[in-house]
Protein backbone atom coordinates (compact mmCIF):
# COMPACT_ATOMS: atom_id res chain seq x y z
CA UNK A 1 0.00 0.00 0.00
CA UNK A 2 1.37 3.45 -0.90
CA UNK A 3 1.13 6.05 2.02
CA UNK A 4 1.19 9.34 1.17
CA UNK A 5 0.95 12.14 3.18
CA UNK A 6 -0.02 15.73 1.90
CA UNK A 7 0.08 19.47 3.38
CA UNK A 8 -2.41 22.65 2.36
CA UNK A 9 -0.93 25.89 1.03
CA UNK A 10 -1.98 29.18 0.27
CA UNK A 11 -2.13 30.46 -3.80
CA UNK A 12 -1.08 33.43 -4.76
CA UNK A 13 -4.90 34.64 -5.03
CA UNK A 14 -4.93 32.78 -1.05
CA UNK A 15 -6.92 29.97 -2.26
CA UNK A 16 -5.82 26.53 -0.53
CA UNK A 17 -4.32 23.71 -2.46
CA UNK A 18 -2.48 20.32 -1.76
CA UNK A 19 0.97 19.99 -1.52
CA UNK A 20 2.32 16.36 -1.94
CA UNK A 21 5.16 16.21 0.86
CA UNK A 22 5.62 12.49 0.75
CA UNK A 23 5.19 8.63 -0.53
CA UNK A 24 6.16 5.44 1.22
CA UNK A 25 4.91 1.73 0.81
CA UNK A 26 3.77 0.43 3.94
CA UNK A 27 3.82 -3.86 3.65
CA UNK A 28 0.39 -4.43 3.53
CA UNK A 29 -2.08 -4.72 1.11
CA UNK A 30 -5.37 -4.84 3.65
CA UNK A 31 -7.38 -1.67 3.68
CA UNK A 32 -6.78 0.50 7.13
CA UNK A 33 -10.02 -0.61 8.38
CA UNK A 34 -9.49 -1.21 11.58
CA UNK A 35 -8.06 1.24 14.58
CA UNK A 36 -4.67 -1.05 15.48
CA UNK A 37 -4.03 -1.20 11.69
CA UNK A 38 -4.29 2.16 11.77
CA UNK A 39 -2.54 2.93 15.10
CA UNK A 40 0.71 0.30 13.31
CA UNK A 41 0.91 2.16 10.83
CA UNK A 42 0.95 5.68 12.14
CA UNK A 43 3.75 4.12 14.84
CA UNK A 44 5.51 2.96 11.84
CA UNK A 45 5.37 5.59 9.34
CA UNK A 46 4.96 8.62 11.68
CA UNK A 47 6.68 7.29 14.67
CA UNK A 48 3.15 8.75 16.48
CA UNK A 49 4.52 6.77 19.80
CA UNK A 50 7.85 8.37 19.96
CA UNK A 51 6.58 12.23 19.35
CA UNK A 52 7.14 14.03 21.99
CA UNK A 53 4.16 16.75 21.72
CA UNK A 54 0.65 15.68 20.79
CA UNK A 55 -0.23 15.66 16.85
CA UNK A 56 -3.02 15.29 15.38
CA UNK A 57 -3.25 13.68 11.56
CA UNK A 58 -6.33 13.61 9.75
CA UNK A 59 -6.83 10.41 7.74
CA UNK A 60 -8.90 10.50 4.42
CA UNK A 61 -10.45 7.61 2.74
CA UNK A 62 -12.49 7.09 -0.38
CA UNK A 63 -15.99 5.31 -0.31
CA UNK A 64 -14.49 2.06 -0.50
CA UNK A 65 -11.91 3.20 2.36
CA UNK A 66 -9.33 2.96 0.10
CA UNK A 67 -6.52 5.48 1.00
CA UNK A 68 -6.60 8.80 -0.17
CA UNK A 69 -3.87 10.33 2.33
CA UNK A 70 -2.51 11.35 5.27
CA UNK A 71 -2.33 15.33 6.57
CA UNK A 72 -1.03 16.28 9.67
CA UNK A 73 -3.30 18.63 11.19
CA UNK A 74 -1.91 19.78 14.77
CA UNK A 75 1.31 19.72 16.68
CA UNK A 76 0.63 21.11 19.92
CA UNK A 77 2.69 20.95 23.20
CA UNK A 78 3.09 17.58 26.06
CA UNK A 79 -0.69 17.75 26.52
CA UNK A 80 -2.86 19.70 24.13
CA UNK A 81 -3.14 20.09 20.57
CA UNK A 82 -5.36 22.87 19.28
CA UNK A 83 -7.56 21.68 15.99
CA UNK A 84 -11.14 22.82 14.31
CA UNK A 85 -13.50 21.71 12.10
CA UNK A 86 -11.96 24.45 9.19
CA UNK A 87 -8.27 22.40 9.62
CA UNK A 88 -10.09 19.32 9.08
CA UNK A 89 -12.49 19.69 6.52
CA UNK A 90 -10.62 21.92 3.94
CA UNK A 91 -8.29 19.16 3.66
CA UNK A 92 -11.07 16.69 3.12
CA UNK A 93 -12.68 18.51 0.62
CA UNK A 94 -9.45 19.18 -1.22
CA UNK A 95 -8.78 15.32 -2.24
CA UNK A 96 -12.60 14.61 -2.18
CA UNK A 97 -12.76 12.39 1.12
CA UNK A 98 -15.45 10.98 1.44
CA UNK A 99 -14.70 9.06 4.55
CA UNK A 100 -12.08 10.03 7.27
CA UNK A 101 -10.35 9.06 10.90
CA UNK A 102 -8.88 11.52 13.25
CA UNK A 103 -5.67 9.96 15.28
CA UNK A 104 -3.67 11.63 17.81
CA UNK A 105 -1.13 10.24 19.93
CA UNK A 106 -1.15 10.94 23.89
CA UNK A 107 2.63 11.34 24.93
CA UNK A 108 2.04 10.31 28.37
CA UNK A 109 1.42 6.98 27.28
CA UNK A 110 -2.26 7.09 29.19
CA UNK A 111 -4.33 6.88 26.01
CA UNK A 112 -7.56 7.62 27.84
CA UNK A 113 -9.16 9.93 26.48
CA UNK A 114 -9.64 13.53 28.38
CA UNK A 115 -12.87 15.95 28.46
CA UNK A 116 -10.89 17.61 25.61
CA UNK A 117 -10.81 14.78 23.19
CA UNK A 118 -14.19 13.69 23.80
CA UNK A 119 -15.67 17.45 22.63
CA UNK A 120 -13.54 17.55 20.09
CA UNK A 121 -15.04 14.07 18.58
CA UNK A 122 -18.09 15.28 19.33
CA UNK A 123 -17.78 18.40 17.24
CA UNK A 124 -16.15 16.59 14.54
CA UNK A 125 -18.95 14.14 14.51
CA UNK A 126 -21.62 16.05 13.96
CA UNK A 127 -20.07 18.35 11.23
CA UNK A 128 -19.22 15.20 9.57
CA UNK A 129 -22.42 14.51 9.73
CA UNK A 130 -23.41 17.96 8.32
CA UNK A 131 -20.67 17.75 5.49
CA UNK A 132 -21.31 14.41 4.29
CA UNK A 133 -25.03 14.60 4.48
CA UNK A 134 -24.68 17.68 2.12
CA UNK A 135 -22.56 16.28 0.25
CA UNK A 136 -25.35 13.85 -0.69
CA UNK A 137 -27.98 15.95 -1.28
CA UNK A 138 -25.36 18.40 -3.77
CA UNK A 139 -24.79 15.17 -5.81
CA UNK A 140 -28.21 14.13 -5.70
CA UNK A 141 -29.48 17.71 -6.89
CA UNK A 142 -26.93 17.88 -9.66
CA UNK A 143 -28.75 14.43 -11.17
CA UNK A 144 -32.18 15.95 -11.11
Amino acid sequence: MRITKYDTELQDDYRNVLVKEFSKNYPTDDKLNNPEMISHMMCEIFRADRKAEEHVWVIAFTKKFSLIGIFDVSHGTASASLISTREIFVRLCLCGAVQFVLVHNHPSGDTTPSVEDIKVTERMKEAGEYYFCSYVILLRSLHL
